[in-house]
């Protein structure tokens, strides 16, 4: 694919294969793209040319609430009013689920991202590592066939970082997830992905 911003090429024949339940991260410079990747992917930014397949399958013309694709933000975007528990469901209350699946599915996710009890807390009262926890719950929580995360971990002191490495790592493994990560920091993509890849190499 090939993305312009104006008269700047952002992206230029760009083309990746990740494989189904392959953890990739996406090495890169500030600026070089990786972003602009994952927001093309996800339907939040229209290429100029090129295409989008899912097993095969085109999604470059689908909207992106019928893409079936996650996104963690850097910054976490949770909706500030509401509780961890309102947050993690959103999806699956968007997608019709009773709400005695969307407890059950919610609890299983608070579990699996070791907050369990958390379900009343306001998100504003949780810590940097919690938010980004509840971020991660809330994504999953649809079972998306893909997980684009976007410097997930960014903002944490290192101890943090490494211990939420680990765990996301653990979870997209536990889940059978495909994702793509971006990440700017080698050591970070060490612990979670299988594969790493220069955008510079795409």
């Amino acid at each position: 694919m090939t993305v312009r911003f104006a008269d700047r090429v952002v992206l230029a024949d760009t083309s990746l294969t990740v494989a189904d339940g392959e953890v990739v991260a996406l090495l890169g410079p500030s600026g070089s793209g990786k972003s602009t990747l994952l927001r093309v992917i996800s339907g939040l930014l229209v290429p100029d040319s090129g295409d989008i397949l899912v097993d095969g399958v085109v999604i470059t013309a689908l909207p992106t609430h019928r893409r079936s694709i996650g996104f963690v933000f850097q910054d976490e975007q949770l909706f500030p009013h509401r509780s961890v528990a309102a947050n993690v469901e959103f999806g699956l209350r968007m997608s019709g689920w009773t709400k005695a699946r969307r407890a059950e599915r919610r609890n299983e996710l608070l579990a699996l991202v070791g907050l369990d009890g958390f379900a009343d807390r306001r998100v504003t009262d949780l810590s940097g590592g919690e938010a980004k926890r509840v971020a991660l719950a809330r994504t999953l929580a649809p079972s998306p066939r893909i997980v684009l995360l976007d410097e997930p971990l960014t903002g944490l002191d290192r101890d943090l970082h490494d211990q939420l490495a680990a765990e996301v790592a653990k979870l997209l493994r536990a889940t059978g997830t495909t994702a793509l990560v971006v990440t700017h920091d080698r050591d970070e993509a060490a612990i979670i992905d299988d594969r790493v890849v220069a955008l510079a190499d795409l």
